[in-house]
Protein backbone atom coordinates (compact mmCIF):
# COMPACT_ATOMS: atom_id res chain seq x y z
CA UNK A 1 0.00 0.00 0.00
CA UNK A 2 1.40 3.38 -1.24
CA UNK A 3 0.97 6.95 0.98
CA UNK A 4 -1.43 7.59 -1.05
CA UNK A 5 -4.01 4.96 -0.46
CA UNK A 6 -3.01 4.48 3.30
CA UNK A 7 -3.91 8.77 3.28
CA UNK A 8 -7.32 7.88 1.89
CA UNK A 9 -8.04 5.33 3.77
CA UNK A 10 -7.75 7.28 7.48
CA UNK A 11 -9.72 9.95 5.73
CA UNK A 12 -12.33 7.06 4.77
CA UNK A 13 -12.06 5.97 8.63
CA UNK A 14 -11.93 9.08 10.07
CA UNK A 15 -14.82 10.68 8.02
CA UNK A 16 -17.34 7.41 9.18
CA UNK A 17 -16.17 7.77 12.40
CA UNK A 18 -16.79 11.45 13.29
CA UNK A 19 -19.95 11.63 11.29
CA UNK A 20 -21.27 8.42 12.47
CA UNK A 21 -19.77 8.61 16.17
CA UNK A 22 -20.87 5.09 17.31
CA UNK A 23 -19.96 5.35 21.04
CA UNK A 24 -22.02 8.65 20.79
CA UNK A 25 -24.80 6.96 19.44
CA UNK A 26 -25.20 4.54 21.79
CA UNK A 27 -27.48 6.27 23.98
CA UNK A 28 -29.99 6.90 21.79
CA UNK A 29 -30.07 3.36 20.65
CA UNK A 30 -30.43 2.22 24.46
CA UNK A 31 -33.34 5.35 24.79
CA UNK A 32 -34.96 4.13 21.72
CA UNK A 33 -35.03 0.40 23.14
CA UNK A 34 -35.07 0.47 26.71
CA UNK A 35 -38.07 -1.17 27.00
CA UNK A 36 -37.12 -4.21 24.44
CA UNK A 37 -36.71 -7.74 25.20
CA UNK A 38 -32.51 -8.75 24.87
CA UNK A 39 -33.31 -10.48 21.71
CA UNK A 40 -35.24 -7.58 20.08
CA UNK A 41 -32.65 -5.35 20.97
CA UNK A 42 -30.25 -7.31 19.26
CA UNK A 43 -32.18 -8.00 16.05
CA UNK A 44 -32.86 -4.39 15.43
CA UNK A 45 -29.23 -3.33 15.88
CA UNK A 46 -28.25 -5.79 13.31
CA UNK A 47 -30.92 -4.94 11.14
CA UNK A 48 -30.15 -0.84 11.30
CA UNK A 49 -26.60 -1.55 10.54
CA UNK A 50 -27.08 -3.59 7.46
CA UNK A 51 -29.74 -1.02 6.28
CA UNK A 52 -27.21 1.65 6.87
CA UNK A 53 -24.55 -0.12 5.01
CA UNK A 54 -27.29 -0.94 2.24
CA UNK A 55 -28.59 2.76 1.71
CA UNK A 56 -24.83 4.39 1.47
CA UNK A 57 -22.85 1.86 -0.90
CA UNK A 58 -26.28 2.10 -2.90
CA UNK A 59 -25.71 5.97 -3.10
CA UNK A 60 -22.00 5.55 -3.51
CA UNK A 61 -22.13 2.71 -6.50
CA UNK A 62 -24.88 4.89 -8.00
CA UNK A 63 -23.43 8.11 -7.28
CA UNK A 64 -22.56 9.05 -11.47
CA UNK A 65 -26.32 7.84 -12.93
CA UNK A 66 -27.58 9.95 -9.55
CA UNK A 67 -25.28 13.11 -11.25
CA UNK A 68 -26.56 12.26 -14.90
CA UNK A 69 -30.00 12.22 -14.14
CA UNK A 70 -30.09 15.46 -11.61
CA UNK A 71 -27.64 17.41 -14.08
CA UNK A 72 -25.47 17.77 -10.70
CA UNK A 73 -21.40 19.09 -10.99
CA UNK A 74 -19.29 17.92 -8.75
CA UNK A 75 -18.01 21.38 -7.75
CA UNK A 76 -21.85 22.11 -6.77
CA UNK A 77 -22.29 19.04 -4.63
CA UNK A 78 -18.73 19.30 -2.81
CA UNK A 79 -19.83 22.55 -1.70
CA UNK A 80 -23.62 21.77 -1.09
CA UNK A 81 -22.44 18.54 0.72
CA UNK A 82 -19.99 20.61 2.65
CA UNK A 83 -22.35 23.04 4.17
CA UNK A 84 -24.13 20.68 5.12
CA UNK A 85 -21.56 18.39 7.00
CA UNK A 86 -20.36 21.22 8.39
CA UNK A 87 -24.04 22.59 9.82
CA UNK A 88 -24.13 18.71 11.12
CA UNK A 89 -20.70 19.23 13.33
CA UNK A 90 -22.08 23.10 14.30
CA UNK A 91 -25.01 21.87 16.11
CA UNK A 92 -22.57 18.45 17.32
CA UNK A 93 -20.25 21.47 18.82
CA UNK A 94 -23.72 22.89 20.71
CA UNK A 95 -24.35 19.56 22.26
CA UNK A 96 -27.76 19.45 20.45
CA UNK A 97 -29.38 16.19 18.85
CA UNK A 98 -28.79 17.40 14.91
CA UNK A 99 -31.76 17.98 13.13
CA UNK A 100 -30.27 17.31 10.05
CA UNK A 101 -29.41 13.48 11.43
CA UNK A 102 -33.20 13.84 12.83
CA UNK A 103 -32.91 12.01 16.29
CA UNK A 104 -36.31 11.63 17.64
CA UNK A 105 -38.32 9.87 20.81
CA UNK A 106 -40.09 6.90 19.58
CA UNK A 107 -41.87 3.91 21.13
CA UNK A 108 -40.37 0.88 20.94
CA UNK A 109 -40.92 -1.26 17.96
CA UNK A 110 -38.94 -3.21 15.54
CA UNK A 111 -39.29 -0.30 12.78
CA UNK A 112 -36.80 2.12 14.31
CA UNK A 113 -34.06 -0.14 13.36
CA UNK A 114 -34.90 1.39 9.53
CA UNK A 115 -36.44 5.13 11.04
CA UNK A 116 -34.82 6.59 12.84
CA UNK A 117 -31.45 4.22 13.41
CA UNK A 118 -30.75 3.27 10.28
CA UNK A 119 -32.39 6.66 8.56
CA UNK A 120 -31.25 9.11 9.39
CA UNK A 121 -29.23 8.64 12.49
CA UNK A 122 -26.49 6.08 10.86
CA UNK A 123 -27.21 6.98 6.89
CA UNK A 124 -28.75 9.95 7.22
CA UNK A 125 -27.33 12.81 4.27
CA UNK A 126 -23.86 13.76 6.41
CA UNK A 127 -22.71 10.15 5.89
CA UNK A 128 -23.91 10.04 2.09
CA UNK A 129 -22.58 13.26 1.29
CA UNK A 130 -19.12 12.28 2.78
CA UNK A 131 -19.22 8.61 1.56
CA UNK A 132 -20.34 10.07 -2.28
CA UNK A 133 -16.90 12.82 -1.72
CA UNK A 134 -14.99 10.37 -1.20
CA UNK A 135 -16.04 8.13 -4.07
CA UNK A 136 -15.72 10.99 -6.50
CA UNK A 137 -12.46 10.05 -9.07
CA UNK A 138 -11.67 6.69 -6.75
CA UNK A 139 -10.60 3.97 -8.60
CA UNK A 140 -11.43 0.47 -7.94
CA UNK A 141 -8.87 -0.29 -5.60
CA UNK A 142 -10.11 2.94 -3.45
CA UNK A 143 -13.59 1.88 -4.07
CA UNK A 144 -13.19 -1.31 -2.40
CA UNK A 145 -11.92 0.81 0.63
CA UNK A 146 -14.53 2.90 1.15
CA UNK A 147 -16.92 0.38 1.20
CA UNK A 148 -14.77 -1.76 3.51
CA UNK A 149 -14.22 1.56 5.78
CA UNK A 150 -17.73 1.59 5.97
CA UNK A 151 -18.85 -2.15 6.89
CA UNK A 152 -15.68 -1.74 9.64
CA UNK A 153 -17.15 1.48 10.64
CA UNK A 154 -21.09 -0.61 10.75
CA UNK A 155 -19.36 -2.63 12.76
CA UNK A 156 -18.23 -1.06 15.59
CA UNK A 157 -21.59 0.45 15.81
CA UNK A 158 -22.86 -3.15 16.09
CA UNK A 159 -20.80 -3.37 18.33
CA UNK A 160 -21.52 -0.02 20.12
CA UNK A 161 -25.59 -1.01 20.06
CA UNK A 162 -25.21 -4.22 21.22
CA UNK A 163 -22.84 -2.90 24.22
CA UNK A 164 -24.68 0.43 24.58
CA UNK A 165 -25.90 -0.52 28.44
CA UNK A 166 -22.14 -1.07 29.90
CA UNK A 167 -21.14 2.06 27.87
CA UNK A 168 -23.01 4.25 29.09
CA UNK A 169 -22.98 2.90 32.58
CA UNK A 170 -18.66 3.10 32.29
CA UNK A 171 -18.13 6.03 29.82
CA UNK A 172 -21.11 8.32 31.65
CA UNK A 173 -22.98 10.70 29.68
CA UNK A 174 -20.77 13.60 30.70
CA UNK A 175 -17.51 12.15 28.94
CA UNK A 176 -20.30 10.63 25.74
CA UNK A 177 -20.97 14.58 25.24
CA UNK A 178 -17.23 15.56 25.49
CA UNK A 179 -16.51 13.37 22.59
CA UNK A 180 -19.64 14.16 20.87
CA UNK A 181 -18.19 17.74 20.87
CA UNK A 182 -14.64 16.50 20.01
CA UNK A 183 -16.12 14.18 16.83
CA UNK A 184 -18.20 18.19 16.21
CA UNK A 185 -15.65 19.40 15.55
CA UNK A 186 -13.93 16.72 13.44
CA UNK A 187 -17.09 16.94 11.53
CA UNK A 188 -16.78 20.49 10.85
CA UNK A 189 -13.54 20.69 9.68
CA UNK A 190 -14.23 17.61 7.18
CA UNK A 191 -17.11 20.08 5.86
CA UNK A 192 -14.95 22.97 5.19
CA UNK A 193 -12.59 20.88 3.28
CA UNK A 194 -15.64 19.11 1.00
CA UNK A 195 -16.35 23.64 0.53
CA UNK A 196 -12.27 24.56 -0.14
CA UNK A 197 -12.31 21.49 -2.72
CA UNK A 198 -15.24 22.29 -4.33
CA UNK A 199 -14.59 26.10 -4.92
CA UNK A 200 -10.92 24.71 -6.04
CA UNK A 201 -12.98 22.57 -8.64
CA UNK A 202 -15.34 25.69 -9.57
CA UNK A 203 -12.13 28.17 -10.59
CA UNK A 204 -9.39 25.57 -11.43
CA UNK A 205 -6.38 27.84 -11.23
CA UNK A 206 -7.11 30.94 -9.12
Amino acid sequence: MQFHDFSYLMSVLTGFFAIMNPIANAPIFLGLTQTASDEDRNAVALQSVVTAFVIVTAFVLAGKIIFQVFGLTVPAFKITGGILVFYVGFEMLQSKPSSVHGAVEAEFDRGIAVSPLAIPILAGPGTIVTAMNLAQGAGTFHMSMLVGGLAFMLLLTWIAFRSSQGIVAKVGQAKIAILGKIMGLIVAVIGTGMVIDGIQRAFPGH
